[in-house]
């Protein structure tokens, strides 16, 4: 808010210098207004001296010299301007305008942070995207949670979000996994049973054949097919998977079933169409794409001489799919095991026509569990890794949330399951949302004491003159740009950190001066900033799924 009217100026001004001829208009988009790094560097800085200058060939700090002249011409804004190094410029807002702050965010409540910067853009966000033969791991857990915590940043932008989840329920693994059922079950009734090499360990192959054992007790064992044992299995284990998302407030729009592209004829569409244009080719029974035409070192295969596809050719279709139903930016999350396969998709949806541009693909790396200062390896109920749901039951869906969000998803995490489960200020999500619950209680109190918190407009924020007031301040002021450039840069952490920096900032003032005192006026005013302290707690933590709990 306070940013984009500093902006406006700085625009005005430079518009007006191009027409006095004090400078060309050669700048116009190039120059920045941006939070200083350090807080001697004023509220705000421009590099747009340094800019014109470097265009111009002209000495910068002349420049700055003449743009100061302008700026300082503005009286309600700026209450002071510095020129720094080689030709920043400094400026300090007046403690006036960070005052106003209270009322502003009060009077636009829930919407506060929300915006329309993403014009109505139509994106669809993919992820999860768990193949339907095992209860979700905590790897799983990251990418549902970054995906879901992605969407719901860029709603609050003014994006149209469509959630997809793409499953694989054809190939290798389905057979697989209906033969590890098939064993299970005939195993159960005493018959001879041969476990697949490489079947799918877990308790939960065995809940299966129990269940089909339990409806038509040995009217399979003499199945010549493994597809009802791989129906079940797929049914089962997506009811637990979507009862798991459930428990994280996740849905989606729409399930992709991978099978689908093989049945509408999909699959061979594509390797028709890539055939077409001589970008497959036969050789040593395998079919190729040339990936090397695309940047790629070597042509990669997409039909074994099996004639089973890799995953490379329906995840091309898939995205050909998504392209044909209009979406302006399609975003992938995978896990990091994706890293070998999705230039190949891209280089394919290339070679179909598509504008590979409106795709945006993040990598997140794995999840380590650790309890104790020791790494966590194995469950100890449904399978040979950490569910979700095991996780969920140990520290919740908040502290789950907040975790998996407090790094960038290209960095490793390491997940520590003693701290989430903590119920203390060392444990992060705690401390946040102990600040959220802290202003209620001293909303309460203030009830308890007849003090009537003040209605929005009808504060004296005048009276906020502390120095910790004035940055707590300055940090409502920043929300609205911080959800934007979080939502934008596909990037939740951001608002994790600004939350528990703004809770810090909460916790130390709180300690420092009493909110509620002999002084009514003072007592009122700090009340309406108590208020609007609440207003941004409710409304960054609901923007990333979390909760804002009253009392802790």
């Amino acid at each position: 808010m306070i940013r984009n009217r500093l902006k406006q100026l700085v625009d005005r001004c430079f518009t007006d210098g191009v027409e006095q001829g004090l400078w060309s208009a050669g700048a116009t988009g190039r120059y920045t207004v941006e939070v200083p790094k350090h807080d001697n560097q004023g509220d705000f800085s421009t590099n747009i001296a340094l800019i014109m200058a470097g265009l111009e060939k002209r000495n910068p700090r002349e420049l700055a010299t003449r743009f100061v002249a302008m700026l300082e011409e503005e009286k309600e804004l700026i209450d002071g301007i510095a020129i720094a190094g080689p030709g920043f410029i400094n400026i300090t807002i007046k403690r006036s305008v960070w005052q106003q702050m209270v009322a502003a965010v009060e009077a636009a409540g829930e919407n506060y942070g929300l915006s329309q910067v993403g014009g109505g853009r139509r994106v669809m966000v993919e992820f999860v995207s768990a193949n339907p033969t095992g209860p979700l791991s905590v790897g799983h857990g990251r990418q549902a949670i970054l995906g879901d915590a992605i969407a719901r940043l860029l709603e609050a932008t003014g994006h149209q979000v469509y959630r997809e989840y793409y499953y694989n329920n054809a190939g290798r693994q389905m057979r697989v996994l209906g033969e590890s059922v098939q064993a299970r079950y005939l195993e159960l009734l005493g018959r001879p049973a041969s476990f697949p090499e490489d079947g799918y360990q877990g308790e939960y192959i065995y809940d299966i054949a129990r269940e089909l054992v339990s409806e038509v007790a040995d009217g399979l064992v003499d199945s010549d097919t493994i597809e009802p044992f791989q129906r079940r299995a797929e049914a089962a284990i997506f009811k637990d998977i979507a009862a798991t998302l459930a428990r994280l407030g996740i849905v989606f729009d729409n399930y992709f079933n991978e099978r689908s592209l093989y049945e509408d004829g999909l699959i061979d569409e594509v390797v028709a169409e890539l055939r077409g244009k001589d970008l497959v080719y036969d050789q040593d029974g395998a079919t190729w794409f040339r990936t090397s035409r695309f940047g790629q070192e070597k042509d990669r295969v997409i039909i074994k001489s099996s004639g089973e596809p890799t995953y490379r050719l329906p995840d091309i279709a898939y995205h050909r799919e998504k392209f044909r139903r209009d979406f302006d930016w399609l975003i992938d999350i995978f896990g990091s095991d994706h890293i070998a396969t999705v230039p190949d998709v891209l280089a394919g949806v290339t070679a179909l026509g598509y504008d590979v541009s409106k795709v945006t693909v993040i990598l997140h790396q794995f999840v380590t569990l650790m309890r104790d200062g020791k790494q966590v390896k194995m469950s100890t109920r449904k399978a040979t890794f950490v569910t979700v749901d095991e996780l969920l039951d140990e520290v919740g869906a908040d502290a789950a949330r907040f975790f998996f969000m407090m790094r960038k998803p290209d960095s490793q995490l390491e997940f520590d399951l003693d701290l989430a489960a903590s119920q203390s200020q060392e444990n992060p999500v705690y401390y946040v949302q102990y600040g959220h619950a802290r202003l209620c209680s001293i909303l309460r109190q203030a009830v308890e004491k007849g003090l009537t918190p003040p209605a929005a407009g009808a504060v004296d924020a005048a009276l906020l003159v502390e120095d910790e007031e004035i940055e707590l301040l300055k940090a409502l002021a920043a929300f609205p740009a911080l959800i934007e450039g979080a939502a934008l840069e596909l990037e939740p952490h951001r608002v994790i950190f600004y939350l528990m920096e703004l809770a810090g900032r909460l916790h130390s003032y709180y300690n420092k001066h009493r909110v509620i005192g002999d002084d009514q006026a003072l007592s009122q005013a700090r009340l309406g900033l108590v208020l609007a302290l609440r207003t941004v707690f409710r409304n960054g933590l609901r923007i990333i799924g979390l909760t804002a709990p009253e009392t802790m």
